[in-house]
């Protein structure tokens, strides 16, 4: 961009709104051009600032950051959202990038990452702090090992338990599962038990739960 990249920052700290401002102002061709304490906010935010990127805090008091980040992604031609925040749980970090955050840092970044993932984010390239791309992978890996493992226990079964065991994890009954299946329930039954034997289970529970791991195979 030959002008400064206009940013909002989105926080419900004044004295981290303050701090950022002090920070980035003027840093690196970046302009803070509005600030809001809140994620109900930042529509009135949007509607008086054209802005390239949005930093976005995630617990606010009325409207978190995940549901402010969808609410500015919905937008036409929104500004990229980069969340700025101390928290870096899984759940918060994945929610964050689905309602369609470019970027995820933590505040503990030294300032300079900071700019520079500001500019980044206004160019359209996604950002991460190292903490959270090392918790995203290790949290892809874990999936995919569970899947794994999910998927060989189901192959230890014969085709028709195989079936009976993707239909109880779908949350069928025994009825219902012997109507799709054209089983007598006690026929279901049997296989149930066979099932929860041949893979070390206690319950349907647990059944429906390795179904879900394996990807609802």
């Amino acid at each position: 961009m030959t002008r400064p990249v206009r940013i909002a920052i989105v926080d419900d700290d004044a004295l981290v709104r303050s701090g950022l401002r002090m920070m980035l102002h003027g840093t690196l061709g970046i302009e803070v051009v509005g600030e809001a304490a809140d994620g109900a906010e930042v529509p009135g935010l949007l509607d008086a600032h054209p802005l390239d990127v949005v930093l976005m805090d995630l617990r606010m008091p009325r409207v978190d950051g995940i549901t402010a980040t969808a609410r500015v992604r919905a937008r036409t031609d929104p500004p990229a959202v980069v969340v700025l925040t101390t928290f870096d749980t899984e759940d918060e970090v994945l929610g964050a990038l689905r309602a369609g955050a470019v970027g995820y840092l933590l505040k503990d970044m030294p300032p300079a990452r900071i700019a520079a993932a500001v500019l980044a984010a206004a160019a359209g390239e996604p950002v991460l702090s190292p903490d959270v791309a090392r918790r995203l992978m290790a949290s892809a890996a874990s999936v995919g090992e569970a899947r794994a493992r999910a998927r060989a226990s189901l192959d230890l079964l014969t085709g028709r338990e195989r079936d009976v065991a993707l239909a109880v994890g779908r949350g069928a009954s025994n009825a219902e599962v012997g109507r799709e299946l054209y089983l007598s329930v006690p026929t279901v039954k049997a296989h149930v038990s066979s099932v929860l034997d041949k893979l070390g289970l206690e319950n349907r529970t647990q059944l429906a739960v390795l179904v879900r791991d394996a990807g609802g195979v």
